[in-house]
């Protein structure tokens, strides 16, 4: 399941990237974090399926839960980290002229 939903996410934001018109949202960074997350995930999912061999296709469902959250945490920690970049960089000003507008205020 980690590999399944980091291998989602990692394609749906590699689409929204291909498809962009600008990079001020810094999409690539995204990519790549959610890619590396897939590649770790697919060596673990080989050497799990090395030691297990046909019990590696029938999982219980506990564990397909606890992997289902793993999967969704690895992602949403990956977006936490994008929004902090993004945030810092601030492409457009936006966060800077908040600021400004409260402290002129």
């Amino acid at each position: 399941m980690t590999l399944l939903i980091t291998v989602f996410a990692a394609i749906i934001f590699s689409v929204k990237w291909y498809n962009r018109q600008n990079d001020d949202m810094k999409l690539g960074s995204l990519c790549l974090m959610l890619w590396g997350a897939s590649l770790m995930w697919l060596v673990d999912a080989i050497f799990e399926y090395a030691e297990l061999k046909s019990e590696y296709f029938t999982p219980a469902a506990e564990d397909m839960l606890n992997d289902a959250f793993l999967g969704l945490s690895v992602v949403a920690l990956a977006l936490v980290i994008w929004l902090v970049r993004l945030l810092i960089a601030d492409p457009k000003g936006t966060v800077r002229l908040a600021l400004n507008k409260k402290d002129a205020a």
